[in-house]
């Protein structure tokens, strides 16, 4: 009687444990799609340039505030993995993962308060994978080095 008392606490245990790791997982089109549409989209929305575009003329674009688009899982992953590593990281990023500790430009825009950008920032980085949220570039420029292939391979970003 001991031990099946003792299997049956056990497997609820492992059950809960398990469930509390699935309930937690962030993806795309369940956390990150609306986010990004409700505080990005102005800028950053269909309307917006592709990174490409964008590229080609960044100053024309700035000046109509407009960024590289985020409006798909794809256009994001662009300025998240490739080719532009670390942007939108760099971007929205708090501060705490720069050694002067200012927030990115973008930061500003994940919500109301501090709270709910706090919060907002840490959905993004579950999202993104643990570990996997780094500032680098695709290839190192001034003190921001380049990403790495381990870094890369981090990265879970689940659609």
């Amino acid at each position: 009687m001991h031990i099946k008392t003792t299997l049956t606490v056990s497997g609820l245990t492992l059950v809960l444990l398990l469930g509390a790791g699935v309930a937690n997982a962030q993806t795309y089109r369940s956390h990150v799609q609306p986010l990004i549409k409700a505080q990005c989209a102005e800028c950053h929305g269909a309307d917006a340039p592709t990174l490409a575009e964008f590229k080609l003329d960044e100053e024309k674009y700035k000046k109509e505030k407009l960024g590289p688009r985020t409006d798909t899982y794809e256009n994001l992953l662009q300025i998240m993995v490739y080719p532009d590593s670390g942007a939108f990281m760099r971007r929205v990023d708090d501060g705490t993962s720069t050694s002067d500790k200012k927030p990115g430009n973008m930061y500003k825009h994940l919500g109301a308060t501090d709270t709910e950008r706090q919060t907002n920032l840490r959905m993004l980085k579950n999202w993104v994978g643990e570990g996997a949220w780094n500032l680098n570039r695709w290839g190192a420029r001034g003190d921001v080095p380049g990403i790495t292939k381990e870094q890369m391979d981090k990265v879970q970003a689940k659609y």
